[in-house]
């Protein structure tokens, strides 16, 4: 009986691993996209993280693909002139980092 519990937990775990590994790989998917909508790595010069806004200055904002960066759920967009100001909800301070990690 013992035996059919360990099993049970295992099984568990391995379903949780592979869940997390999906999910980071998705995660790594779509700020590649968001950096790309964003104009690419060098037309970012710098990204400010508050609570779920996510502020970016770029070296040129019409190199930004607003319709994109919805669709990779922001819940709105804001431009000032050569900052976004977007909110992404949780995922924002996963973001920054990841940008600034690319830098």
């Amino acid at each position: 009986m013992n035996w059919e519990y360990l099993i049970i937990a295992v099984v568990l775990i391995i379903i949780a691993l592979v869940a997390f590994k999906v999910t980071r790989k998705n995660f790594d998917e779509e700020m590649n996209k968001l950096v790309k909508y964003l104009g690419g790595k060098d037309n970012i010069i710098d990204c400010e993280m508050s609570m779920s806004r996510f502020k970016v200055t770029l070296k040129d904002v019409s190199k930004a693909n607003k319709d994109g960066i919805q669709k990779l759920g922001a819940k709105g967009i804001v431009e000032i002139d050569n900052q976004l100001k977007i909110i992404f909800d949780k995922n924002s301070r996963a973001l920054k980092k990841y940008i600034r990690d690319m830098h």
